[in-house]
């Protein structure tokens, strides 16, 4: 299955408003009615999730959130508990 369909649902709809607005951080954060700093840390999250570091990781590994590192996003309100839930669902 392709990467971007293991996201859970709301990222997959975040990535495409993104794609939308042609990758224009202000114009998707007018979009989704959320702050800058909210849509810089989805998109570190679906980049983290797709396995795309710029640490020069192993892009063909997904590299999976830890625990605490979920609920500290569900806590600043970057990820929903519905999307942590699924994160921690799937985690190994």
């Amino acid at each position: 299955m392709p990467a971007f369909f293991r996201l859970p649902n709301d990222l997959q709809d975040f990535v495409l408003v993104f794609l939308r607005c042609r990758g224009n951080i202000r114009e998707a954060e007018k979009e989704l009615g959320i702050s800058y700093p909210t849509v810089c840390k989805r998109l570190d999250l679906v980049n983290e999730l797709l396995g795309n570091t710029s640490s020069g990781g192993d892009a063909a590994a997904p590299k999976r959130l830890d625990r605490n590192a979920i609920l500290q996003q569900v806590e600043e309100g970057t990820l929903t508990a519905k999307q942590a839930a699924q994160l921690l669902r799937e985690k190994p």
